[in-house]
């Protein structure tokens, strides 16, 4: 297949528009229904399905536009480490760090070492729920993530960072503060939870069967602005990694206690695809994320660059 094609192909199914995908490639639209006609005929298949409001991949066609995302992604490292071979390292490289993890604390300190090692690098950040950074690190689109969770799944390698125990997150409206909570104390109370599919959410849920005890959810709620200003208003509390939880408590006139008897805690882990090979700026970003996290998880302090 003609790389050319398959960068029109992802093109058309990003805009949703043959007429759009063209005004962008600068190309006239007969010209890329041919090659788009060309593709089908090569694969043997449709690929796409026209309508009044623009086109959909077919199912052959959501097939080919995941393999032609990572087929794109592995000529362009392959380029890159070509250019660089004999040149300092630079390209762009992406790192999705999960939302409400200790991970985000790794941020600043990751991009300013990267831009003193490597200043030819360009990092992209994406703070996303840990569903979503691993599809796009299977689909080929993102480099690499740290998420919570460790389970096997077929084509990402996770690797344990370290791991954060949960606490419980209540407005000074609803209660007295308190250092410690168990989970039967935390089960009489209304939550805002993420939804079932996040693996924060099967971390409490398995708890809370573990020990036999229902448990309200009040809301499901994943945007962190929402949760502040629900706890702010007393509306109910919440369960949170103790990093986390630590951010949350002034925008939610808040206190947490850690949860005890039993304790529960959730696994942070470094992601990455099981066999799409990560280009030379990745590798590098890599082992200076994973010095950062190490440094973190030995000294259990603030995050101090790596000298």
């Amino acid at each position: 297949m003609n790389l050319r094609r398959l960068k029109y192909f992802i093109k058309i199914v990003d805009v949703g528009s043959l007429t759009q995908a063209a005004d962008i490639l600068h190309i006239a639209q007969p010209a890329l229904s041919q090659q788009l006609a060309t593709l089908e005929g090569e694969v043997n298949q449709q690929l796409l399905i026209r309508t009044k409001r623009g086109v959909t991949p077919t199912e052959a066609g959501k097939i080919l536009y995941t393999h032609a995302q990572a087929i794109l992604r592995q000529c362009d490292q392959a380029q890159s480490a070509i250019d660089g071979s004999m040149l300092a390292l630079s390209g762009s490289v992406s790192v999705g760090l999960a939302p409400g993890t200790a991970a985000q604390q790794l941020a600043l300190p990751l991009m300013e070492e990267v831009h003193r090692q490597h200043p030819g690098i360009v990092l992209y950040f994406n703070e996303n729920f840990g569903t979503t950074l691993s599809e796009l690190i299977m689909n080929g689109r993102m480099d690499m993530a740290v998420i919570y969770g460790n389970r096997e799944i077929h084509g990402l390698r996770f690797m344990p960072l370290m791991k954060e125990n949960l606490c419980f997150v209540c407005p000074d409206k609803l209660a007295s503060p308190a250092k410690s909570i168990t989970l039967a104390e935390v089960a009489r109370y209304d939550l805002f939870l993420p939804r079932i599919y996040n693996i924060m959410r099967k971390v409490v849920d398995d708890a809370f069967i573990h020990e036999g005890l229902a448990y309200r959810v009040k809301c499901e709620i994943e945007s962190q602005t929402t949760l502040n200003a629900a706890l702010a208003a007393g509306l109910g509390c919440t369960i949170m990694p103790e990093s986390a939880a630590l951010a949350m408590l002034k925008a939610s006139n808040a206190w947490m206690a850690k949860i005890v008897e039993p304790e529960v805690q959730a696994s942070l882990s470094f992601c990455m695809s099981d066999h799409l090979p990560l280009s030379q700026p990745a590798e590098a970003v890599k082992a200076i994320l994973l010095a950062l996290m190490s440094k973190r998880t030995v000294d259990n302090r603030p995050l101090t660059l790596v000298g």
